[in-house]
């Protein structure tokens, strides 16, 4: 089979020629090509603008054989995580060629792609490195080629431009919006017959544009404590607290403006909203990738337990001294024995009035405060609030934890001859 994966937001000429190049490899092989289509979420976490039976419908029309959903991936795991997962159900559907365009030599994206496959890392491939999307898929396949003895031959053809422009989907978007939902010249010169038509029909239904849940966005973000919003995946303690600190919402831009005082770029918030949407707990997203690892379709480094290894190694090295982005360096330069804890018992700061309140086995909700120090919340009728008595190694250990983004933690409280503590446990 002949394979491309795609969002088709909706189908435009440079996905025609993608099409078309599949066409060309699978007369000679006389194979199928086979769009593996995001369903649910866009790769880079949005909600769809045109409905996954529309874009079906174009992918169909512009000459492919078959269409698979892809669904499930985008509001819970990064492409870090996402581009593995595809491409591994890719070869297991016994997919031989794949088709893609960049802007850049295949020669320089195969030497990129060799030099982070040869290394194992496949999560930190830099912002500024043109298509670095492609090499990211370039450097998996070479990776999964470990289990499979097999992998895909990439075809890449040029981006197709028009006059001297890449076609973007989202300006393609964008400028219908603009236009009273009305499909301008502009846009008409970059799409074909077929996706006009299905646009102007679709239009007209009222199924374009889609939208996110903002209502259910704003909702939790208006009422959920900090130790509840800590729960959900691709929130750190920075976005917690930049949530809290500029509620009430009731706009989107609001939601965007207190991602970006925390430091989020436009991809992240969008997984951010994405997940806080679904209600995406930290524990689901664990799940999902000790899933995929158990199939063999994780590179190492992005393994919890991996993870989980570097936040106790750099919080020792930090400890002892080091800045943490070179103990961070360190850890991936090559093999560390690491023994991370996984639970440890903090001290609290309680009235008399709140030990009187508080039980053995209780929750406790773990945050970090408006003062950038960890704490937690106890409810038993009223909200007890404390700040956790850590040593430094331990307190850069949980809060490293919690701004993983996906790591799970809980913490129940200890009755001791001593007094309560809270006991944490790590993933």
């Amino acid at each position: 089979m002949i394979g491309i994966s795609a969002d088709f937001d909706p189908v435009h000429l440079g996905h025609v020629r993608l099409i078309e190049k599949g066409r060309e490899i699978a007369d000679k092989t006389c194979d199928k090509v086979v769009i593996y289509l995001n369903r649910d979420f866009s790769a880079n976490h949005a909600p769809f603008f045109v409905p996954y039976e529309a874009r079906k419908e174009m992918a169909l029309e512009a000459g492919a054989d078959r269409v698979v959903p892809i669904e499930g991936l985008h509001y819970r795991l990064t492409l870090a995580y996402t581009v593995p997962i595809r491409i591994a159900m890719m070869i297991e559907d016994g997919v031989v060629d794949y088709v893609d365009a960049a802007n850049v030599s295949p020669d320089l994206i195969i030497k990129k792609a060799r030099e982070f496959a040869s290394r194992g890392v496949f999560s930190g491939i830099p912002r500024d490195l043109p298509n670095r999307n492609v090499i990211r898929w370039f450097a998996v396949n070479e990776f999964l080629y470990r289990k499979y003895g097999r992998k895909m031959k990439f075809h890449i053809i040029p981006e197709l431009n028009v006059n001297g422009s890449k076609i973007s989907g989202r300006e393609i978007r964008q400028e219908i919006i603009d236009n009273n939902m009305e499909i301008p010249s502009s846009v008409q010169r970059v799409l074909p017959e077929s996706t006009i038509r299905i646009l102007e029909r679709e239009i007209e239904k009222g199924t374009i544009p889609g939208r996110r849940n903002l209502e259910a966005i704003m909702e939790r973000m208006n009422n959920l404590s900090r130790g509840e919003l800590m729960k959900i995946a691709y929130l750190n303690a920075d976005a917690v607290n930049s949530i809290v600190r500029n509620r009430k919402y009731y706009r989107e831009g609001q939601i965007w403006a207190a991602f970006r005082k925390a430091g989020y770029g436009p991809v992240l918030t969008r997984l951010a909203m994405s997940s806080i949407e679904m209600n995406v707990r930290r524990e689901e997203v664990r799940d999902l990738i000790e899933h995929y690892t158990e199939k063999g379709w994780i590179p190492p480094d992005q393994r919890v337990g991996n993870l989980i290894d570097r936040a106790w190694f750099v919080s020792e090295r930090v400890t002892e001294g080091m800045s943490s982005g070179r103990a961070n360096e360190m850890f991936l330069e090559g093999r560390h024995e690491v023994n991370a804890p996984s639970s440890f018992e903090a001290g609290l700061s309680l009235r008399r009035h709140e030990v009187r309140k508080i039980m053995d086995g209780m929750d406790a909700h773990i945050y970090v405060d408006q003062n950038d120090i960890l704490s937690c919340q106890i409810r038993n009728g009223v909200k007890i609030r404390s700040p956790l008595h850590l040593p430094a190694k331990m307190a850069t250990y949980l809060r490293l934890i919690i701004d993983s983004h996906i790591i799970p933690f809980h913490a129940t409280v200890r009755k001791r001859k001593k007094g309560f503590r809270v006991f944490v446990k790590i993933n």
